[in-house]
């Protein structure tokens, strides 16, 4: 009987720590939280911010014209938030593809953004690494799709 029970216990430390390893870093999980970003730049959530991306977090806007880093992001979401204003009627995400190496993801495709008057199409390019067991955005580049491609 007690190579069983020995064997029960084995079977339940390696369970129990395979479950502990589980990574954030899978094409599902990635998209998920990609899906959260889009979602939380139409409604500000400053604390999704906080949380989700790096300290080193860094966002290149349309053809460089805006560079925000993690602290403006909050900032602005918090304005927004405490004013109950937004700029953006909708973002509609399209094609998006995960590439994984290791703990690195990519993301790309395309957002529709309305702001009014005629939505613009953006292609962006997101960059994800996991750390500790948590999945960061550190790097954003967002760039408009001129309407006639």
């Amino acid at each position: 009987m007690k190579p069983f029970s020995f064997f029960i216990l084995l079977s339940l430390f390696t369970f129990c720590t395979v479950s502990a390893q589980q990574s954030c870093m899978t094409e599902s999980s990635i998209k998920a939280l990609d899906a959260k970003w889009e979602e939380t730049n139409l409604n500000p959530n400053p604390e999704f911010f906080q949380t989700v991306l790096s300290d080193d977090f860094v966002w290149v806007h349309n053809h460089a014209s805006m560079i925000d880093n993690k602290e403006e992001v909050v900032k602005r979401a918090k304005a927004k938030q405490a004013n109950g204003t937004r700029d953006t009627k909708s973002r509609i995400q399209s094609d998006v593809k995960v590439v994984i190496t290791g703990n690195t993801a990519i993301v790309t495709g395309f957002t529709i953004v309305d702001r009014g008057p005629t939505p613009t199409r953006y292609h962006f390019m997101r960059t994800y690494v996991e750390l500790d067991g948590k999945c960061l955005l550190v790097g954003n580049h967002t760039m408009a799709v001129p309407e006639d491609e």
